[in-house]
């Protein structure tokens, strides 16, 4: 008798791109009326007026009730300095578990203290529902999924393995556009350089999806490629560029990089796994901006 091979179940995957933002939203799915992920949500921000709107998670809202998927998890690649996470919002609308990896303890001490935030802002990551540790299996229905740690733009960056497929977070971008900053608080160009070389140790065949696109005026905006591609013509690290060229290289770009136009938003939200700090005696949260305390 012949023994029929099993394969692995492959994601099905459904990207909402905001172009304000150049981020990517991904809804993961092992099937029609199955279950799913939604990877680094967008919570819209006018930061002219400081208003939240939530067409984005919308987007994916309406999908996944058009599937009849059952949401299993809200997946954090990191604490983005330039998105406000939907995370807590779409927990609100379709349930799930927030996650990020357990390093986030490390970026919510330091901007404790940058922020000065209130004595009870916890900085044990308590705030989300699961901290990830490296290479730590979980399920999204029937897919099985693999958190890899990849520190080097953050210290606790993470990417989530889903078949044959890899959401990279902020480590690459496709390879016109090269690879991500290095100097915000933790970041390291050497463990970059590490993290995206356990990236592209994967097959050749292994897809790639970016969590941020920038398009050019050649092309519009493109978010999945392949190790091999990033292998031959990522323009920061392919596979002619050593760890010395790159590091050298990444420090000199972000000398001229200036900081993310959200980022002192952003991340006072994010630690907080896409919650509002809380309202105060008027019923009204409020962020706070620290002057000439970051350059």
């Amino acid at each position: 008798m012949q023994q029929t091979i099993m394969t692995p179940l492959q994601p099905q995957i459904h990207p909402i791109y905001d172009e304000a933002t150049a981020t990517i939203t991904y809804v993961v799915f092992d099937a029609p009326n199955g279950h799913a992920a939604i990877i680094d949500p967008v919570l819209n921000f006018q930061a002219n007026s400081a208003t939240t709107d939530t067409k984005s998670a919308d987007l994916a809202l309406a999908f996944i009730a058009q599937q009849g998927l059952t949401v299993d998890w809200i997946l954090e690649t990191h604490a983005h300095a330039d998105h406000l996470s939907a995370a807590h919002y779409l927990q609100s609308k379709a349930g799930g578990k927030i996650a990020i990896g357990e390093h986030i303890c490390q970026v919510q001490k330091v901007f404790k203290d940058l922020f000065n935030l209130e004595p009870e802002f916890a900085v044990d990551g308590s705030q989300f529902d699961h901290l990830f540790t490296e290479n730590e299996i979980f399920k999204i229905g029937d897919l099985s999924a693999k958190a890899l740690f990849v520190p080097g733009h953050t210290p606790a960056d993470m990417a989530y393995q889903i078949g044959d497929v890899i959401f990279v977070g902020d480590t690459l971008f496709m390879p016109d556009v090269g690879t991500a900053r290095c100097d915000f608080p933790g970041g390291d160009a050497h463990m970059l350089y590490q993290s995206i070389q356990k990236l592209l140790a994967f097959p050749e065949n292994t897809r790639l999806f970016m969590c941020h696109d920038y398009p050019t005026a050649d092309r519009s905006a493109q978010w999945e490629s392949s190790v091999a591609q990033q292998r031959q013509y990522n323009i920061h690290v392919n596979e002619t560029i050593d760890e010395a060229t790159f590091v050298a290289r990444r420090k000199a770009r972000d000398a001229t990089l200036s900081m993310p136009q959200l980022i002192l938003t952003a991340i006072q939200i994010n630690i907080r796994a896409g919650q509002l700090p809380t309202p105060e005696n008027n019923g009204v949260s409020y962020l706070k901006i620290p002057l000439n305390a970051v350059r």
